[in-house]
Parts: C-alpha cells; structure tokens; sequence
C-alpha cells in the first residue's frame, strides 16, 4: 500500500521560508515521478512542482525562482523548499505520485503566508 506523508508546513511571514517534505513507503520510489500540489480556500488544486526519476523538474510559473523540488532516492523522500514566500503561496499542500496507474495523495499540510 502506497503511503505518503506531508511534513514541515506552517505560518510565516511574507518574504520568510519553509521546506516541506514527503516520505513515501510502499512503492519503487527511485523511478517514479513526484509531485507537489497545493489548494487554497474555494480554489482548485494546482500542480506546483514535480521531479522525475532521473532528476527532471518542472514548475508552475507562479513559484518559478522562488520555490525547488528535490527528492532523496536514498531516503524515499521529496521535499519543497519555498523562499520569498507570498501570502498567495497561502494553501494546503499536497505530495502526489501515480505508481501503476493509481494515483496516491498526502494528507496535505497547511501553509500560511501572513504577518
């Protein structure tokens, strides 16, 4: 059974950092594509950064520059880490993986950009 677990959400003031991460078990973690995902009040849920297997990332434009993916194949883990944070980066996020054609969700963490 795939599982995922969203850890290192919080508040922060605007311009301040966080690093989320996501430990996945019950899968090949090393070759599957992973992602972070994120939903705010009344909004949908968006794509805010995936890796690939082999390294490869990709980025919604609105966190481009400011926000990196990374994955630990080692440790089973991807992490998000988010500087200059804004209060729209306020919303839960979500690590996500398709592993033989299902697709698997975290439980999400909070994040909030406020002083």
């Amino acid at each position: 059974q795939v599982q995922l677990v969203e850890s290192g959400g919080g508040l922060v003031q605007p311009g301040g950092s966080l690093r989320l991460s996501c430990a996945a078990s019950g899968m090949i973690f090393s070759t599957n594509t992973m992602g972070w995902y994120r939903q705010a009040p009344g909004e949908e849920r968006r794509l805010v950064a995936t890796v690939t297997g082999g390294g490869s990332t990709n980025y919604a434009d609105s966190v481009k520059g400011r926000f990196a993916i990374s994955r630990d194949n080692a440790k089973n883990t991807v992490d998000l880490q988010m500087n200059s944070l804004k209060p729209e980066d306020t919303a839960v996020y979500y690590c996500r993986t398709i592993y033989y054609g299902r697709q698997y969700w975290g439980q999400g963490t909070q994040v909030t950009v406020s002083s």
